[in-house]
């Protein structure tokens, strides 16, 4: 099993619990300071591995309409910003090869979008800065296509992979996790992460934007879990409903201790267990 360094801490399916936890979009520095502070508190209170997350543009939004985010340079540097105030790792979404070295000049793992995985020019880009990079699964492909993302990953020299599970398309406006998509993914002998946040989305089921079932969080959370992963992506925000991106499938950093008490406690009952 390939464990990755990130830091001073390793992030592996039979290792204490690694959460990438963060807001949807970087909407302004108070939420991210608020949000980075809130996930570093908690972290020493449960003992996980906290990494930041957020997105500098939203380049898949449902509609022309909607928030995209601040921009590369500036969505960067509120990133910065975070990284050394907190002094915690940070991840960002790239959608073209040309952010590639930037990004990795500033973050500590590059997160690859869904739909976007099975672009060879994006993933090379993004492979030879030797950052460890963040893969989510499409929601169109099966866990067992992924073997074809990893293996060009490993073309391009780098093995740093953290393969991510957030769902599949489920007729129209719905999405489906097959738990049994996380055995499959961890027999590519990587460390994988369970996107709860995006795998509660209803695609375009607010007509010009997602919807979502953020009162779900917890059991989805908790199933994941229980597959022995390394593990979860969380987005949160002080106002879900006021959020400018996936408010629906976002919840309230009111609620984070005790869904995450409960996660850390589970993590620690499943990983005690011999296979």
């Amino acid at each position: 099993m390939s464990n990755i360094q990130i830091n001073d801490f390793e992030i592996g399916n039979t290792l204490p619990l690694t959460i990438i936890g963060g807001v949807n979009v970087l909407e302004s520095d108070q939420l991210c300071s608020k949000v980075a502070n809130t996930f570093v508190d908690l972290s020493k209170k449960h003992s996980f591995n906290f990494i930041f997350k957020g997105s500098f543009d939203k380049a898949n939004r449902s509609s022309y309409k909607s928030f995209r985010g601040p921009g590369l340079t500036k969505g960067l540097h509120m990133l910065e910003k975070i990284k050394n105030d907190f002094d915690v790792p940070v991840i960002t979404d790239i959608h073209e090869p040309n952010q590639a070295n930037q990004v990795a000049q500033v973050c500590d793992i590059i997160q690859i979008p869904a739909f976007l995985c099975r672009q060879t020019d994006l993933i090379q880009a993004a492979a030879e800065t030797r950052k460890p990079l963040h893969i989510k699964k499409p929601q169109f492909l099966s866990a067992t296509d992924m073997k074809n993302v990893v293996e060009k990953c490993f073309s391009f020299d780098n093995k740093n992979i953290l393969l991510c599970e957030r769902g599949n398309i489920f007729g129209y406006n719905n999405l489906v996790v097959d738990m049994l998509n996380f055995q499959t993914l961890k027999s590519y002998n990587l460390p994988v992460i369970f996107d709860v946040t995006h795998s509660l989305q209803i695609p375009g089921g607010l007509g010009i934007s997602t919807g979502g079932r953020r009162e779900l969080f917890l059991p989805l959370a908790k199933s994941g879990v229980a597959q022995k992963i390394a593990g979860l992506f969380i987005e949160t925000h002080t106002n879900p409903d006021d959020a400018k991106c996936d408010g629906p499938s976002a919840i309230n950093i009111n609620d984070l201790d005790r869904y995450i008490k409960e996660i850390v406690n589970l993590d620690k009952l499943i990983k005690a267990q011999e296979d």
